[in-house]
């Protein structure tokens, strides 16, 4: 079995597997069903600090959550600020754009955070925005933003926000209502270590107002948030619920809630992940901003990428990610958040990474799996 340290998805505990495999029943017709995907998804509304709003769980991978909020909001010709370090940042252009607005840019440097202040100068000339997005953690390179003042900036100029912690969630420390979030979207893949093929949604209830006064119907079925609003006084989903998934996830969320240390966990294992790649002689891309659930490095110059991760299945079973895009072949990420922020799994794959990296003639200054041992003591 590979161990899959890749920016997601990540590894599964046995106890989420095995809720999996659990004997289901008719989701559209048992109310049991529908008691337990409230409560399900209040746990993920206490997870996420969530009192000002709903939280949703979709069946769809992440991606359907970003369509759903760019459903939900866009009409034509609202103008969407598009606020962006990153692939996955800069790419929620398109669902703006796909469902009639018109997406303005502001771009940062993809090597730091997004920098607030000039964001703030911007806004000051223009802010005539309906609402704006931003990534979390944007994983092709793992940096980090601060959701929180971002997010309270917008509001201060009456801007909804909506945000993809698909990376961050479980990982980094966020607040749905001191944040001041309006449309926040994570994904059962990443640090919450269940398969994939869900999206949580938590929707503000200045988001739901808006929604609701539309001028327009939302230009959507599947990806229809208003249709799981009132699931549960109507009794009724839009569409059968995935309900292996769903039981799944619970556990998942129970494994966390029972995790009492999980950002302390994460947060010790990227700083030594950091640390022990930095010794070994590998360059990080970021400058500043690292995320607490990803980590990329850059290739050495004579180190052929592809056949270093094949060397990483092949020799020691272990997959890492390349990256996406401008950073395919420059990149390649160790994701440690969920189940793969532990010390064995990252020691182990932080000693397969010396071995890869020897076998095409790049030495390792430091034992990288020696200095993340001693790190974590």
């Amino acid at each position: 079995m590979k161990k899959i340290m890749t920016a997601g998805p990540t590894m599964v505990r046995e106890n989420v597997l095995a809720a999996r495999a659990l004997p289901f029943t008719n989701p559209d017709l048992d109310m049991d069903f529908f008691e337990m995907y409230r409560e399900t998804c209040g746990m993920l509304e206490d997870l996420a600090s969530c009192t000002t709003g709903q939280a949703l769980i979709l069946g769809g991978e992440g991606m359907l959550g970003l369509e759903a909020a760019a459903a939900a909001l866009t009409e034509k010709g609202d103008r969407v600020l598009i606020i962006e370090n990153g692939i996955f940042g800069r790419g929620f252009d398109y669902f703006a754009e796909l469902y009639g607005g018109e997406a303005v840019m502001f771009s940062s440097d993809y090597k730091k955070p997004i920098d607030v202040n000039a964001l703030r100068s911007f806004l000051e000339k223009d802010h005539d925005f309906k609402y704006a997005s931003l990534v979390h953690v944007d994983t092709p390179t793992g940096v980090l933003n601060d959701v929180r003042e971002i997010c309270n900036l917008l509001s201060e100029y009456g801007i909804l926000s909506v945000v993809d912690s698909v990376a961050g969630l479980f990982g980094e420390s966020l607040s749905f209502d001191s944040s001041k979030i309006d449309i926040l979207l994570g994904g059962s893949q990443k640090a919450l270590s269940a398969p994939p093929g869900l999206t949580m949604v938590w929707v503000s209830d200045k988001a739901w107002d808006v929604i609701e006064n539309r001028k327009t119907p939302i230009a959507s079925y599947y990806a229809n948030l208003l249709l799981m609003k009132d699931y549960f006084v109507k009794k009724e989903f839009p569409y059968t619920m995935p309900i292996s998934d769903i039981n799944g996830l619970r556990v998942a969320i129970e494994n966390v809630i029972a995790d009492g240390g999980i950002l302390t966990r994460h947060r010790e294992v990227a700083m030594a992940c950091r640390g022990a790649l930095t010794r070994g002689g590998l360059e990080l891309y970021l400058e500043s901003g690292w995320a607490n659930t990803v980590t990329a490095f850059v290739v050495p110059e004579n180190v052929n990428p592809e056949l270093l991760l094949k060397d990483m299945v092949v020799d020691y079973g272990i997959m890492l990610s390349d990256s996406l895009l401008e950073f395919k072949g420059k990149l390649i990420r160790i994701g440690h958040m969920g189940e793969n922020a532990y010390d064995e799994f990252m020691i182990q794959t932080l000693k397969a990474l010396a071995g890869a990296l020897r076998k095409q003639g790049f030495e390792p200054l430091a034992d990288m799996a020696e200095y993340f041992r001693s790190f974590m003591k």
